[in-house]
């Protein structure tokens, strides 16, 4: 997930995305101070990880949201940062969704606005869905299987409304014999063969091919019904229409949202949602540091980025308010990318060089250590994902202690051809801190090798139309791409497809930044994706990940962790899994 944050979903990055800094307190009390009700509200350390910190059913008030990037787009197509697919859990309904509970729990899916999670065929190619009674549109229109065609099948238009998850489109449509709705001659735009839509209520996938991961993509944003009168196409993200308990009533790019209770949502239609606030805000600024102070003053409720608390505001909380503070495993993974279509990465010695000669332990001091950073990483594949091992350390990270192997970085330098190094650019977002530090370490350690690196930072808010587009890359000469990425669903498919199947690259919107084409990792793909078997699939995904490191298109800087802070105003507070570890949006009140 990018999200990005997936992406980051992500999605990311992140976000297609991270984990939620949610903070303290009423505007009349920072601090760990006392609720409105006198009583003080934070039950501890990681109350949060694996539990449910200030359980309540109260409804009203208003929930608070603050951060410094908005959403790649609030489009439920076209969204891959992480903490925008936990945020439109307020405002869409998919046919099934992740279950609202912590942990490892939270992945487990359920129905929607499904009657169930689907009948399957036995070959594992079809399935059939039933709409509940009752799921309405903002304006108390009924939402028809139609809409949800219609909404998948935007999917397709990648030259208007780029930038999301295309798994679906890959699934149903591999051949791409489908050109989108927008460019679709059939009178009701519904010409997607692989969906079916017998009546209002039912609706009926039939896959080419069988994918054991199926369901898990039903439950992203990008299966969000759009009915076809209210759909804006590249605008839709300004202002989407509701189909879930709450409603946009104002969205300003890069200053704010402010969401309301949709009057037409039923909750007897909604088995997921607890729609407790009456209203949800988002204050959007550029100053991280002014964040993190206004949180703890308890202006705002919770850091929407989900990026943690920055050092300062760290430090202090870990002083004064050690029992507001979460610490869980993210299911990120941070790391650099090498674009092989821009010299000299396009030499897989070159790639090895950067590797060896960087500096590990100030990679993960620079991303906060190994409280607030995470552990140093060995592979790209996380430890929450089957078919990971985490002691699978192929260029010797560990067994260095984090060091820099500086041997062995000039003895592939001068392997590829550049022994007294050569000249690059490390691109970071402008708006990631951390990210903004690793640059800077990474750029101090490979000068010792004779690697003249600049760092360029860009626009974090424009990420997927910079870094995002391989032709733009290619003409800023970024050698080195700063990211993260945690999985958009938690399989091997889910995490590393994007990242390393070369038919996933596009024009725009694109996360495999390394250009990775490599047919022998496509066809283990295809081999994981028709298993059944979650532990026969995961073996194919540790051959994939063995694979990319060889190909050392990646350098892991941490398997993340982060210091979160709890707001003791918050209800219904815990981390799930589903969301990379992230507070499960949908679900929080406030006292």
């Amino acid at each position: 997930m990018v999200r990005t944050n997936h992406a980051s979903r992500r999605r990311l990055a992140a976000g297609s995305a991270l984990v939620v800094a949610a903070l303290l307190g009423t505007a009349a009390c920072g601090g760990g101070g006392k609720d409105d009700d006198g009583k003080g509200g934070a039950p501890g350390f990681n109350a949060a990880v694996g539990n449910i910190a200030n359980a309540s059913a109260k409804k009203g008030g208003t929930l608070k949201f603050i951060g410094t990037q908005d959403a790649d787009s609030w489009d439920p197509q076209r969204g891959y940062y992480g903490f925008m697919w936990d945020f439109a859990r307020f405002y869409t309904r998919q046919l099934i969704s992740f279950k609202t509970a912590p942990g490892k729990a939270s992945t487990e899916l359920v129905p929607d606005m499904a009657t169930d999670t689907g009948k399957v065929s036995p070959d594992g190619k079809t399935y059939t869905f039933t709409l509940r009674s009752d799921v309405t549109w903002e304006d108390g229109k009924p939402v028809t299987s139609q809409d949800i065609k219609y909404g998948i099948e935007r999917i397709w238009a990648q030259d208007k409304i780029s930038g999301g998850p295309i798994y679906l489109q890959q699934v149903l449509d591999p051949k791409k014999e489908y050109a989108g709705p927008y460019k679709d001659k059939s009178k009701d735009k519904l010409g997607l063969k692989s969906i079916e839509t017998p009546d209002e209520k039912t609706i009926v996938f039939k896959l080419p091919k069988a994918n054991g991961d199926f369901l898990q993509m039903l439950a992203m944003p990008s299966a969000t019904p759009v009915r076809q009168d209210k759909d804006t196409v590249e605008k839709y993200g300004l202002k989407p229409f509701s189909n879930g308990p709450y409603k946009f009533d104002s969205y300003t790019p890069n200053k704010g949202i402010a969401l309301s209770r949709n009057a037409e949502w039923k909750k007897s239609s909604d088995p997921i949602r607890k729609a407790l606030p009456d209203k949800i805000t988002v204050k959007l600024t550029t100053n991280a540091d002014d964040m993190d102070n206004r949180l703890i003053e308890g202006d705002y409720d919770l850091d929407i980025n989900a990026t943690g608390v920055g050092a300062a505001g760290r430090q202090k909380a870990l002083r004064q308010h050690k029992e507001n503070l979460d610490n869980p495993q993210t299911g990120f993974i941070r790391y650099a990318v090498f674009p092989q279509t821009v010299k000299p990465f396009d030499n897989v010695h070159c790639r090895k060089a950067v590797i060896y000669g960087s500096d590990h332990k100030s990679l993960q001091n620079a991303r906060g250590g190994p409280m607030a950073g995470g552990d140093i990483a060995t592979n790209m594949l996380p430890p929450a994902i089957k078919g990971s091992d985490p002691k699978y350390d192929p260029y010797g990270v560990l067994k260095n202690k984090g060091a820099a192997d500086l041997a062995k970085a000039k003895a592939e330098l001068k392997a590829c051809g550049k022994p007294n190094g050569f000249k690059t650019t490390i691109a970071v977002r402008n708006n990631k801190q951390q990210e903004i530090d690793t640059a800077q370490s990474m750029q101090a350690s490979l000068k010792k090798i004779g690697i003249e690196a600049d760092v360029d930072q860009y626009d974090g808010a424009q990420t997927s139309g910079i870094i995002g587009a391989p032709k733009n890359v290619d003409k800023k000469n970024y050698g080195i791409i700063i990211m993260g990425w945690g999985a958009d669903f938690p399989s091997g498919q889910g995490f590393s497809q994007p990242l390393v199947d070369g038919r996933f690259i596009l024009d725009s919107g694109n996360n495999n930044f390394s250009m990775l084409k490599d047919p022998s990792i496509e066809k283990l793909f295809d081999k994981g994706l028709a298993e059944t078997d979650p532990d026969k699939a995961a073996d194919y995904y540790r051959q994939i990940n063995e694979k990319v490191s060889e190909h050392a298109v990646y350098l892991p800087f941490t398997f993340e962790k982060n210091i979160i802070w709890r707001s003791s105003r918050l209800t219904n507070v815990y981390t799930a899994d589903s969301y990379n570890g992230r507070y499960d949006y949908a679900s929080l009140g406030v006292k």
